[in-house]
């Protein structure tokens, strides 16, 4: 079974708390397969701090929205600020609101999803 997710990239904005949906993101891209946090999650946050690459991405409109995504991924930047990741479970085949299961920098989503790590940032 896959686990689908989708990925937007957001601005850190005065006012904007990383555990809700943003209202704007400015590029978002769809993952069909391994989308759980100790999969795509821990890629990313590998990717921001030792600049590995991710593949198996697909670039999307900003506009474009799937049914069956089981986590969606925002990763909050700007200028001269520190990258911050936020995760939800959409929970879409129950009657269970979206649930924001991370909120954290980079170093501290993979201390709590990679497995059998020590990783010290």
């Amino acid at each position: 079974m896959s686990t689908r997710a989708t990925i937007r990239f957001a601005s850190r904005e005065a006012g904007i708390t990383f555990n809700q949906h943003p209202k704007k993101w400015y590029a978002q891209f769809y993952k069909h397969h391994d989308g759980y946090p100790e999969g795509l999650g821990v890629d990313i946050a590998e990717s921001i701090l030792n600049n590995e690459k991710l593949s198996g991405w697909e670039l999307e409109h900003v506009d474009a929205i799937h049914g069956d995504i089981e986590f969606m991924y925002y990763v909050w930047q700007d200028f001269n600020k520190n990258i911050w990741i936020s995760i939800f479970e959409m929970h879409q085949w129950t009657d269970k609101d979206d649930e924001c299961i991370f909120v954290g920098r980079p170093d501290k989503l993979i201390g709590k999803y990679k497995q059998n790590t020590n990783y010290d940032g």
